[in-house]
């Protein structure tokens, strides 16, 4: 029974001087909160860290080497980016002429095969009696073979028109030749088919008659 009661004291003690401590603690604490909050504001500016002269800073040296190279990397990369810029608008630009070479090879035949019904138009047109040329049909006809050239120099098939022009070997077809002291040299005095052409290229050569 005797050493129960001890026993009980002492835990008893134990814990009075727990209380005991966190007291001392808390009050500790708040001393410690008290006097920094007390600092004045110029030990406070005091106290921070000063910045490193330049100078003075360690590894200033090796930071400069390696800020050098890479301005001279990313100079390198900016001068390979122009390259392959421009060599990528030279490659766009060759695509773009092979393509519209491309498209005005398959144009050209088709537009060749048109030339026939032009002519056709051109025929009828001339094989109408002038007293007929006011009438609903012919004119309707008339209009149709218009709006049919209108449509062909819309997208570059023009005439060559040569009569009166001189001979080129380039662009007529030479079919007879005569000498008429009213022409000059080597001069186109009738076009007996209508050459044309399709923008620079010739859709069709003029046959033509040639004087002396």
């Amino acid at each position: 029974m005797a050493s129960k009661k001890v026993k009980e004291v002492n835990a008893e003690e134990t814990v009075e001087e727990v209380k005991v401590e966190e007291t001392a603690v808390n009050e500790g604490t708040e001393v410690k909160i008290d006097e920094v909050e007390n600092v004045a504001e110029a030990d406070a500016e005091e106290a921070r860290p000063k910045p490193v002269p330049k100078g003075s800073r360690r590894g200033s040296k090796a930071i400069m080497m390696e800020l050098e190279r890479t301005k001279e990397l990313a100079k390198d990369n900016e001068e390979k980016y122009k390259r392959l810029l421009a060599e990528f608008e030279n490659a766009r630009v060759r695509n773009e002429k092979e393509s519209k070479k491309l498209y005005d090879f398959g144009a050209k035949d088709a537009l060749e095969k048109l030339l026939p019904v032009v002519d056709n138009f051109e025929r009828a047109l001339a094989s109408i009696p002038e007293e007929d040329r006011e009438r609903s049909f012919e004119q309707g006809v008339d209009m149709i073979y218009k709006q049919l050239m209108s449509s062909l120099e819309g997208i570059g098939v023009v005439p060559m028109n040569a009569e009166g022009k001189n001979f080129d070997p380039e662009l007529h077809n030479a079919v007879i030749h005569v000498e008429d002291e009213n022409f000059g040299e080597n001069i186109v005095v009738e076009e007996m088919q209508k050459g044309y052409m399709y923008k620079d290229q010739v859709l069709r050569h003029s046959m033509v008659k040639v004087a002396n």
